[in-house]
């Protein structure tokens, strides 16, 4: 046998024992637990045969605590370049079976490579996370590691995709590099995010609590609006990431690849002729509006169990993919709060960032009034939204199906915030308050000094009619040129298409300046 035969089988058995991580039986643990290995979750996420690992044979530089008696290729994280449905990205796995998955300095050093190697040569990047946190006997050396990460991931931010899977657990420090990526997905009962675990929170507080109720998928998905996407299987966890994906371009240069599709353009929908309850104060189905007007029926809703009173996601139209925010009168009447307000604008601003149209469907009779919400800073989250529609220069197209009141209809997208096409249906409201408030301001001292009660509710009613009149409707907002047409609501979806179409070439820009001062 020649000396390169050796070689060779050397290496051959050296990467076998690299893609082992920890070793059979700590394999074996991670499986007993429901979860699967760093390896195994890549293979599910990446084109068969696609993924091109880098630095595998890296081992940790640690002599403290006996830390250079062990040594593990690869050191606890997998990292490479792959492609999914051909497109290339950029990922990194964190191996719980390697020292429970704990960052050290070379895992730092391995994850801020491919993400450098993401953002030069413009491929969304994922981390698919499941970490004991710093790794202790490092030291400062791991806490360096962090803050080279967050580094990337905010130097990142707007120029390539990020996405994060929470698929074990992830605490104290390593919280960050997640919260400041775009998108981040949470596994039901086997994965948590927290600052402080539930041992420090009781010494501190009091309170006891466990890791599930501290921080698991469905506090942060429901709660805390921390993660976007909640999934019952690591299996639906990463079909939902790479569905995530299909809606998204490469990078900030980019658009989204446009998806074919048999749904005719001029498709018509007559139930939304009739879908506007004739009681202002009843709800209707706002998805099945979204489900009409979009390509094939099919809406991607991001946040969906945070925040319900607005509802924001991802579809297609014409084959391109745009991003809805919509107000849903379903839950809260529709109104607007801090946690709307906050979901929303994130999800504005990553879509601006990103090159994804936006369509607004406006129905919303205000703000959420209450001293929890003055208290919450509603002004504050509520600026983060007219901020987010205001500052977007990608194509946006407004449709406002039934009430657009006060300061949250300048909010959504108003004509003023740069809305570039801004419809109506014939069942539109638009204007300052509806007719309960505004003649309870313009008539109160009138209809007060009517001591006949049966007076009184006749003058109520008939200021109220007349208010409805003049300002109850779309036509004084077209009048002035603030919407550009009141539409059929069964053309809504040729309508805001065709709108999108002589979009496509908008160029806006906004003034120079080093960055802007969002109302955080």
């Amino acid at each position: 046998m020649s000396i390169q035969t050796d070689k060779i089988k050397e290496l051959v058995e050296r990467r076998q024992s690299a893609k082992l991580g920890g070793g059979q039986k700590r394999i074996d643990a991670q499986h007993a637990k429901g979860k699967l290995t760093a390896r195994e979750r890549l293979s599910l996420l990446l084109d068969e045969g696609s993924f091109e690992e880098f630095d595998m044979f890296v081992q940790h530089r640690c002599t403290n605590f006996g830390m250079e008696a062990s040594h593990t290729d690869g050191d606890g994280v997998v990292t490479g370049q792959g492609t999914i449905d051909g497109r290339l990205v950029y990922v990194y796995a964190q191996d719980f079976t390697v020292n429970g998955g704990s960052l050290s300095k070379t895992m730092s050093e391995k994850i801020c490579k491919v993400m450098d190697m993401a953002v030069r040569n413009g491929a969304p990047v994922i981390g698919l996370n499941d970490s004991g946190g710093a790794r202790i006997q490092e030291g400062i050396d791991a806490l360096a590691g962090y803050g080279d990460i967050f580094e990337r991931n905010i130097l990142a931010s707007g120029v390539v995709p990020q996405i994060s899977g929470i698929f074990g657990p992830c605490a104290g420090g390593a919280v960050y590099s997640p919260a400041l990526t775009d998108f981040i997905l949470m596994v039901e009962n086997t994965s948590y995010m927290f600052l402080t675990g539930p041992s420090v929170v009781k010494s501190v507080t009091g309170e006891v609590v466990d890791q599930e109720q501290l921080g698991g998928a469905d506090v942060h998905s429901k709660k805390s609006g921390v993660a976007q996407f909640s999934a019952a299987s690591e299996q639906e966890g990463i079909e939902t990431l790479k569905k995530l994906l299909s809606f998204l371009p490469q990078n900030n240069r980019q658009t989204a690849p446009e998806r074919p599709t048999n749904d005719p353009v001029n498709r018509m929908d007559d139930s939304l002729n009739d879908i506007i309850p004739d009681n202002p104060n009843k709800p209707y189905n706002m998805y099945g509006v979204i489900a009409s007007i979009v390509d094939d029926g099919e809406f991607f809703e991001v946040h969906k169990n945070f925040a319900k009173n607005v509802i924001v996601g991802f579809a297609h139209m014409g084959g391109r993919s745009v991003g809805i925010v919509a107000n849903n009168p379903c839950q809260l009447a529709g109104v607007l709060d801090i946690n709307a307000s906050r979901k929303a604008a994130r999800f504005v601003r990553f879509c601006d960032a990103f090159n994804i149209p936006l369509v607004n469907l406006v129905d919303v009779p205000g703000f959420l009034p209450g001293t929890q919400q003055e208290y919450g800073a509603v002004i504050s989250n509520g600026a983060k939204l007219l901020y987010a529609f205001g500052e977007a220069t990608v194509p946006k197209v407004t449709v406002t199906l039934r009430k657009s009141y006060g300061g949250a209809h300048i909010v959504m997208s108003c004509k003023q915030l740069r809305g570039d096409v801004n419809y109506a249906w014939p069942s539109a409201n638009i204007a300052v308050m509806g007719a309960d408030g505004a003649v309870g301001v313009l008539y109160g001292k009138e209809i007060k000094a009517e001591t006949d009660p049966a007076k009184q509710a006749e003058i109520t009613e008939a200021k109220k009619q007349e208010y409805d009149e003049l300002f109850c409707n779309p036509y004084q907002a077209a009048q002035k040129g603030y919407i550009e047409d009141v539409i059929e609501p069964r053309n809504t979806r040729f309508r805001i298409i065709r709108a999108l179409a002589t979009l496509e070439g908008k160029h806006q820009e906004i003034p120079a300046k080093k960055h802007d001062n969002l109302p955080l």
